[in-house]
């Protein structure tokens, strides 16, 4: 459905987005994930046609992003990093602009109004002026007017800024609800929002992507490879042993533990061997090894600080 081959953004000798490429599937929720001004609106705006690229080329459901904007357009909704309203307007007024904006044949745009009203719980603000709601409902009425046209994509720059626990709850599984209908880039850089939404995880920092996943793999990769040690006795002399093993990156105490440590080390079978024989050789008592799950969180600060690669 998406198609990105080597976008490349200059501003003058500032590079903003680097030879970036992805595919998007048909029906999928992709995470496009960064810390602030790490490329990800850049790349949205290009995609939606807002912004030409310096190079490369785009697809969104078989059209040009360049050649044939007009078609693209037709097929997107876009959720801005700011919501695109007009705030002397009346919600209502304002999606009856964006219904005949997109072309929405007049027999239909009540129909679909009422729809994006009650997707994205507008009902009791839909007859206020929308200068006068709060940042949370601004946010709303921005994607009421994104999925109006009830686009094939939808491309989503921080949808939940702004919002309350409950308003975050219910637009994560607005969101969820048209996975498999829509395509959906979910641009954000909260982690806890791709985690509960996403099928599938990009990651892009200074410009370039620096990982591609599905949310399930998302950190099952790379070179750190972290083991929980357990022992029967103290681990003060199976640590210190542990530490002088070539491989080994760091070993931290766990808090609730005595006789437990984590080990993080470099991604080689024979590693692991090693640390074993250290451990039994100091006297520790080796009980058991196992392997620790990178946590999403965890596994992203490393990645994009460049202590591990993709």
């Amino acid at each position: 459905m998406i198609q990105v081959d080597g976008i490349t953004k200059k501003y003058g000798d500032r590079i903003a987005v680097n030879d970036v490429t992805f595919t998007v599937n048909r029906g999928e929720i992709l995470g496009f994930l960064g810390q602030n001004g790490a490329g990800k609106t850049t790349t949205m705006k290009i995609l939606t046609g807002y912004m030409p690229a310096t190079a490369g080329k785009a697809k969104i459901a078989g059209f040009d992003v360049f050649e044939s904007p007009l078609e693209v357009k037709s097929r997107i909704g876009y959720l801005p990093e700011t919501p695109p309203v007009y705030p002397e307007l009346l919600v209502d007024e304002y999606l009856s602009f964006i219904a005949e904006l997109r072309g929405v044949p007049k027999a239909d745009r009540e129909k679909k109004k009422a729809n994006a009203v009650e997707l994205c719980n507008l009902g009791d603000v839909r007859y206020r002026l929308i200068g006068n709601l709060s940042k949370g409902y601004r946010q709303r009425v921005g994607l009421a007017q994104a999925i109006l046209h009830e686009p094939e994509v939808l491309v989503l720059d921080e949808p939940t800024v702004g919002l309350d626990p409950k308003q975050v709850s219910e637009i994560r599984k607005l969101i969820k609800s048209m996975a498999g209908s829509r395509t959906i880039i979910y641009s954000t850089h909260i982690l806890t929002e791709v985690a509960a939404t996403c099928d599938r995880i990009l990651v892009i920092e200074k410009g370039k992507l620096v990982a591609q996943e599905a949310l399930n793999e998302f950190g099952a990769t790379g070179e750190v490879v972290k083991t929980e040690i357990v022992m029967n006795k103290s681990s003060d002399k199976a640590m210190a042993a542990v530490q002088k093993v070539p491989g080994v990156k760091n070993v931290r105490r766990v808090e609730d533990g005595a006789h437990r440590f984590i080990v993080e080390t470099e991604a080689r079978e024979d590693l692991l061997a090693e640390v074993a024989r250290a451990v039994v050789e100091s006297g520790a008592g080796l009980v058991r090894m196992a392997p620790v799950a990178l946590a999403l969180e965890e596994y992203y600060l490393n990645l994009i600080s460049g202590r591990i690669s993709a």
